[in-house]
């Protein structure tokens, strides 16, 4: 059986050089680490061995669907983000030159059109896409159906992401938050659509392992996938957590300062945020999680209340985002079936198939 050729788009930045490492260790997957500094990827693919390949490739360039052709790749794996200002090109391109699809994306608009936009270029082709095969909504819908199998009901959904303060971060990652701080959010809450704004309100989260944070809400695809795939009745929420207080609370005078007209663009602060971040790292460490908390009525009909979490210590809260995709492409290498067209990465997964890798990376699961 041939390796599956792989190209990890953006495969040596913060997420792709951890996927790419990941990808390597597979005899399944031939990597090729593509990106557009052909230095950064040369280095990369020598430091993967095993054959690793690198290309020098620009997701916006106009014959990208040739360049796929030529490498004869098998799947893309787009980890360029921030995704919230980013267009189709690359998953059109993969359409076109007849190579599976998937992506690390957490934008909105990206995830939630993404099927419409494109599920028929790739049924016509022959080819999977796959969008939000990342922490959200991959490894989010795997907890909610993990909690909820067998229930009437989900009355309420509530997720939040704590990141080490130690924990490799990019202007690319940070830029991605900036965009929508501040910005309206559509939220379903009451059993009604309403507005919020990004990262303002804070709120108080605990943890099994860590100690509590300020969490405040994210713009992603759950918010909008969740209330009609659940039938949720009456919230879902979606916060991250900053470990060090004052940087939480910099993002929600940030997010303040948005709202009312005094900074149009947050966004453009990344690279300078991205440098001054370190500086907080004495008042952190390097522990970080993830919970995710359900409440509706079990097979009983009876009230309930469950949650889940993860702990990642030593700082390797970063190899979560990477989980899915690299379960997935795993799969494609095994030939498992995968349904052509584009699809969103909500429900592929179970949380089983995570398994292994959390134990690979020792980081604690539990269950309330």
């Amino acid at each position: 059986m041939h390796p599956l050729k792989t190209l990890v788009l953006g495969g040596y930045g913060n997420f792709g050089a951890r996927l790419s490492r990941s990808l390597a260790q597979d005899a399944s997957q031939q990597v090729v680490v593509g990106g557009r500094d052909a230095d950064r990827a040369t280095r990369m693919a020598r430091e993967l061995g095993g054959g690793a390949q690198a290309v020098q490739i620009d997701a916006g360039q106009g014959d990208l669907a040739a360049l796929l052709r030529a490498h004869h790749i098998d799947l893309v794996i787009h980890t360029a983000g921030p995704f919230q200002t980013q267009g189709y090109a690359v998953a059109r391109a993969c359409a076109e030159a007849g190579c599976h699809y998937i992506d690390f994306a957490d934008g909105r608009r990206f995830v939630c059109d993404f099927s419409d936009a494109l599920h028929d270029r790739f049924v016509r082709a022959g080819r999977t896409a796959i969008s939000g095969a990342s922490t959200v909504p991959a490894l989010s819908s795997a907890v909610v159906d993990h909690l909820s199998r067998g229930w009437q009901a989900i009355h309420t959904i509530d997720i939040c992401i704590a990141p080490a303060q130690t924990a490799p971060r990019g202007a690319a990652t940070i830029a991605g938050v900036l965009v929508y701080c501040g910005a309206p959010v559509s939220v379903w809450r009451g059993g009604a659509w309403q507005q919020d704004h990004g990262w303002e309100t804070l709120r108080r989260v605990e943890f099994a392992h860590m100690r509590s944070r300020l969490g405040a809400l994210c713009d992603v695809p759950d918010l909008e996938l969740f209330p009609a795939h659940y039938q949720v009745r009456d919230h879902v929420r979606m916060e991250a957590a900053l470990e060090v207080p004052l940087s939480q609370r910099g993002f929600s005078w940030l997010a303040t300062a948005r709202r009312r007209g005094f900074l149009k663009h947050p966004e453009r602060l990344a690279p300078w945020l991205n440098k001054l971040a370190p500086l907080l790292d004495p008042w952190g460490s390097a522990l970080g999680g993830m919970v995710v908390r359900v409440s509706g009525l079990d097979a009983t009909g009876a009230q309930i209340q469950r949650a889940w979490h993860v702990t990642a210590d030593n700082s390797h809260g970063p190899e979560i985002p990477t989980m899915p995709a690299l379960l997935l492409a795993r799969q494609m290498a095994q030939h498992h079936p995968m349904p052509p067209g584009a699809h969103t990465a909500a429900g592929l997964l179970p949380l089983s198939a995570f398994a292994n890798e959390f134990e690979r990376w020792g980081m604690l699961t539990n269950e309330e």
